[in-house]
Formats: C-alpha cells, structure tokens, sequence
C-alpha cells in the first residue's frame, strides 16, 4: 500500500473505539478511499484539539499518512453545515453506519455511495420521511457492491412487470411471477417493485413491502450478521 500523504479528504466518521489511554481508531467514510481505519494520536486527552472534532454524521475534511493497514490522522477540519441528529433519525443514521461498515471492504473508493450517504443524512435532518432515503441508499450501496437489483422485469418471461401481479424475488436474481414453485419467499406485489424504481414510497403496502425485502437482500449479503441498530431501534420501538 502506498505510504505517501493525503489531504483534504471529504469524510463522515462511521465508529470510533479506544487505542491505548489516549489515541482512538477511527473508522471513516471518505469519497476518495472508501473506508479507512486512522488512529488518532492523542485524541482521549481532555484538551485534544481533534476530540470535539470527530463526531459523526457531520462533514469532516480529514488529512492522513501511513502506509499499513490503519493510517496515522493528521488533520481533522468539521465543514459544518449540517444539524445535529437526534431521537429516530440518530438510531436511522447509526443503521446507515452499520451498513457501511459492515459491507463495505476498506479501501475500496466509491464515489456515488459516499454522495447517497451524505445525501441521505442531510434529508433525515431535514425531516425526510424514513422510507424514501433508506430504501434508496440501501439500493445504491446494493449496486455499488455488485448486488444491483433487478425490479421492473419477470426474469423468467422477460416480459415487463405488472402493477396488480403477485411475484416472488429470487435473491441475486429478480423478480419472477408467483406460482406453486416460487413460494420460498414472501409474496410481493407488483406495484411494490414498480414503486421502488421510481422511488415512490407513498402506498403504506409498498412501504411495508419494500422493507421486508431489502431487509432479506441485505441478510443475504451480510451472511446472515445480524445488525445491531435494527435491534436497538425495535427494542426501543416496544418500550
């Protein structure tokens, strides 16, 4: 790996854990070169400078250098610009973190998933409905893995799917028109596909839909890991 230095990197912090008593790990999400783990020198001490800096969910312009496996932080600017998150939206952003590391290899650069992250956190702090921003990063970060879904088409007739049809999605497959032998998974309409091509969570059936199958998708791809914000969120849910 190269050892030379980087600056000025656009970067979300994604975890952070203790490094002896004083230096943290920090995993980040930068545009750039992907995911990096950094060690903070000198970060848990009470007057670090980089200790009120490296909060997640805000925009950060990270410098590094290093050429093992976790990289030595250099420089950490916040660029502002976006609200604190709290209560629901803070557990969705923890998901989206989740997801990111635990998919994503490291290192591996990949532009248009770090524009949906910071797309996705910035409609959250507004007040975006959940629905839209989750399925359509959980979409982005599919398809910049590989995984790309196919949705508007039976990938057994190739015929074009239909809005009041009942199909059954193969994983790593499509969508395939429901019969006696397609009924491993979960029907699901087809106006609930359709809906997720244009984006349109406005129907609560699509709603519903769409979460129980990006929720099988991504246990697919996880091998099965289980995700600790999910848990977290619906435990809180019950109380």
């Amino acid at each position: 790996m190269s050892s030379k230095r980087v600056d000025g990197q656009a970067a979300y912090v994604l975890h952070l854990h203790p490094y002896s008593e004083t230096s943290l790990v920090v995993d980040v999400f930068t545009r750039d070169h992907g995911r990096v783990p950094l060690l903070a020198r000198g970060a848990r001490r009470p007057r670090s400078a980089m200790r009120g800096m490296l909060m997640s969910f805000q925009p950060l312009e990270l410098g590094w250098f290093g050429g093992g496996e976790v990289k030595t932080l250099a420089k950490a600017e916040w660029l502002g610009g976006m609200p604190l998150l709290g209560g629901r939206c803070l557990l969705l952003a923890y998901y989206l973190n989740e997801l990111l590391l635990k998919m994503l290899p490291r290192e591996d650069a990949h532009g248009v998933l770090f524009d949906a992250y910071a797309a996705a956190l910035r409609a959250l702090a507004a007040g975006a409905a959940d629905a839209p921003e989750l399925r359509r990063f959980e979409k982005t970060l599919l398809k910049e893995l590989g995984y790309g879904l196919t949705l508007d088409v039976d990938i057994e007739t190739g015929h074009a799917v239909e809005p009041q049809g009942t199909y059954t999605y193969l994983i790593e497959r499509g969508p395939v028109a429901r019969c006696a032998e397609h009924t491993e998974a979960p029907g699901l309409c087809g106006k609930t596909l359709l809906d997720m091509v244009a984006d349109d969570y406005s129907d609560p059936r699509t709603r519903l839909e769409s979460r129980q199958l990006m929720r099988q998708l991504i246990a697919h791809h996880m091998g099965g890991k289980p995700l600790q914000s999910r848990r977290v969120f619906m435990e809180l849910q019950e109380l």
